[in-house]
């Protein structure tokens, strides 16, 4: 009967141990995956710099709406205009650093097709948090000029 009795013990405490292992591990892994740019993102606003120091801020009016879409190598952004029948959107890789965001894009809307014959590769400043980021874009000496803000929609 003790030996029943320590044996159920021992089960218990076993496998309390084992959920409270796969617990840290799956909060490690949301944590890792919470600082990845992988999901989906909305824009919220945009910040205009003078001095490298934000001089307005700017939320997003009614009915505009731009999504971006990020996998492990791929983004794809879209842009809605009320008003504005000219169709945006856009489709490529990017990589980030702590630091950095590039995108490289391959195709796009009709209006993007004409920015990318011009210019394939954006650099952005990022700032990446768990559920919302900010790509800042920078002229050639490193100044910022504005900024587009995101939150994680999922």
């Amino acid at each position: 009967m003790k030996l029943s009795f320590l044996l159920i013990v021992l089960f218990t405490f076993t496998a309390c141990n084992d959920h409270e292992k796969s617990n840290i591990i799956t909060e490690s892994h949301m944590e890792e995956q919470a600082m990845k740019l992988n999901g989906t993102w909305e824009m919220v606003g945009y910040y205009n710099y003078v001095d490298n120091k934000i001089a307005d801020s700017f939320k997003i009016n009614h009915g505009f709406r731009q999504v971006k879409m990020y996998t492990d190598n791929k983004v794809m952004w879209s842009k809605n205009v009320p008003g504005d029948s000219t169709e945006w959107f856009g489709y490529g890789n990017y990589n980030n650093t702590d630091k950095e965001l590039k995108e490289t894009l391959e195709y796009g809307s009709e209006m993007m097709k004409k920015i990318i014959d011009e210019k394939k590769e954006f650099k952005y400043e990022l700032h990446l948090d768990k559920d919302k980021f900010i790509q800042i874009e920078v002229d050639d000496l490193g100044n910022r000029i504005y900024s587009e803000n995101y939150k994680r929609i999922e």
